[in-house]
């Protein structure tokens, strides 16, 4: 399985969940059932463009998937959905490892994926892609605290939660951060085509 088909996967099972657990209140199914559909994330995969892939050492790549597998295995073998309640903090806190991990780096994770669209990323860029990395982190903390907070709060809050407010609120930082790269690339932009010494106006 692609790297890239399987990060996708894991976000959207996260999204299914809850979903699901509506679904089987509904149908009057155990929730637990829906632990199979973590188990695939374990499937052996080729080396892939996931953001997870493109942060993970070498070693690691199986991590992801394999957390995954563990956390749907343990709701099918105890039959008890607990553990599904989880899977939202578990990717959370491994997302935040992995962009935390990259600021120690020489590039972070979202200079390596910048590069690939713009290899000859400029020192402003630079600043500003670590930056980026800074806020995701600050991002996936509180939500994976929340995720954690919501398990508590009730079986409805968590589907709430993690099935919607916390995918409208990535959906927010994702089209805020679209608006402020393409101001922060007009201003390169600018800078760059300014004579020497004299700084664009606004």
């Amino acid at each position: 399985m692609p790297g890239w088909l399987t990060m996708g996967f894991a976000v959207a099972a996260g999204f299914l969940l809850p979903c699901m657990f509506w679904l089987c209140r509904w149908q009057g199914w155990p929730f637990w059932w829906c632990g199979i559909v973590l188990l695939p994330l374990a499937l052996p995969r080729r080396a892939g463009g996931g953001m997870l892939a493109a942060g993970l050492p070498r070693a690691a790549k199986w991590l992801p998937g394999a957390l995954a597998a563990f956390i749907g295995g343990a709701a099918l073998v105890l039959r008890d959905g607990l553990p599904l309640q989880y899977y939202p903090v578990a990717v959370n806190v491994l997302f935040f490892c992995v962009f935390a991990a990259s600021l120690a780096q020489e590039q972070s994770l979202i200079e390596r994926l910048a590069r690939r669209a713009e290899p000859d990323l400029p020192p402003a860029g630079r600043r500003y892609v670590r930056r980026v990395t800074q806020a995701w982190c600050a991002f996936f903390a509180a939500n994976g605290a929340l995720a954690l907070w919501s398990i508590g709060a009730g079986e409805a809050v968590w589907a709430f939660y993690n099935g919607f407010v916390a995918y409208l609120l990535m959906g927010a930082m994702f089209a805020g951060e679209w608006l402020v790269r393409g101001r922060v690339k007009r201003r390169i932009r600018d800078e760059a085509a300014a004579p020497c010494g004299k700084t664009p106006h606004a």
